[in-house]
């Protein structure tokens, strides 16, 4: 891991930019980390639109968690995202998804697996090797959480990844079969977010993927209104969920 720079906000979170392996990211830190005494840390999954683009986002909610529950937060740039290289399979599959759409054609499993399992495939094992480093890091020991982000890379990563201890998954984006069997597989506690009128994923989809998870806690927050109208107080009941886990 490089550091590339390093910013202190007034409350005294300290964003840090960094590049491993090649992969942009950015962790955020609390004033309250040290050697002595470390932090648990909550992984951000970003959307498929690059760090630059949803940088604001992503940085209020980290800075949230760090300022008044003492987290500390990171995030990782997706595959074929920002401004690493392109991906040519993801790309045709998003112009065939947008193709179908566009012509009123369903979405089929065939075309769903196309867009999504490849992501995951890549995805995961690089939040897994950030992991390995972000958790050498002085002031950073854990437990570990997951939000947001595409929830098919939530699921896997959850299901396979031994030290996240709780996620709190967005029901926002198209689901694979394989992925509802890794879901059976996931036992951490749970809170799903889902956008009840969501426009573009079909709400069943996102309902039977809840059924489907293998967690003795789990908990679904369905908001009414669609992909974008997620409500604010939705920021601090995630948080609270992370802290009755991760404290």
């Amino acid at each position: 891991m490089q550091f590339t720079s390093e910013r202190r906000f007034d409350d005294g979170v300290v964003e840090r930019e960094f590049t491993l392996d090649g992969i942009p990211g950015i962790l955020w830190t609390p004033a309250s980390a040290s050697a002595s005494a470390p932090v648990p840390l909550i992984l951000i999954g970003p959307p498929p639109l690059g760090l630059g683009t949803v940088y604001a986002r992503l940085a209020g909610r980290a800075r949230y968690y760090a300022a008044e529950y003492g987290f500390a937060s990171a995030t990782i740039e997706l595959p074929g995202s920002g401004d690493r290289p392109r991906w040519a399979e993801a790309d045709r599959a998003r112009a065939d998804l947008r193709r179908a759409v566009a012509a009123g054609e369903p979405v089929g499993g065939e075309l769903v697996d196309a867009l999504v399992l490849p992501l995951v495939e890549r995805a995961v094992p690089e939040w897994r090797a950030a992991l390995d480093v972000l958790l050498a890091l002085p002031g950073i020991g854990g437990p570990v959480g997951y939000e947001g982000g595409i929830i098919s890379v939530g699921v896997r990563l959850a299901a396979v990844e031994p030290r996240i201890a709780a996620a709190a998954l967005f029901a926002g984006s198209l689901v694979p079969a394989a992925i509802f069997e890794d879901a059976r597989r996931v036992t951490v506690p749970l809170q799903v977010l889902l956008q009840w009128d969501d426009e573009a994923n079909p709400r069943q989809a996102a309902l039977d993927l809840f059924d489907a998870f293998g967690s003795a806690e789990k908990t679904l927050h369905a908001n009414t209104g669609g992909h974008t109208g997620v409500p604010a107080h939705e920021l601090d009941a995630g948080a609270r969920f992370f802290a009755r886990h991760l404290k």
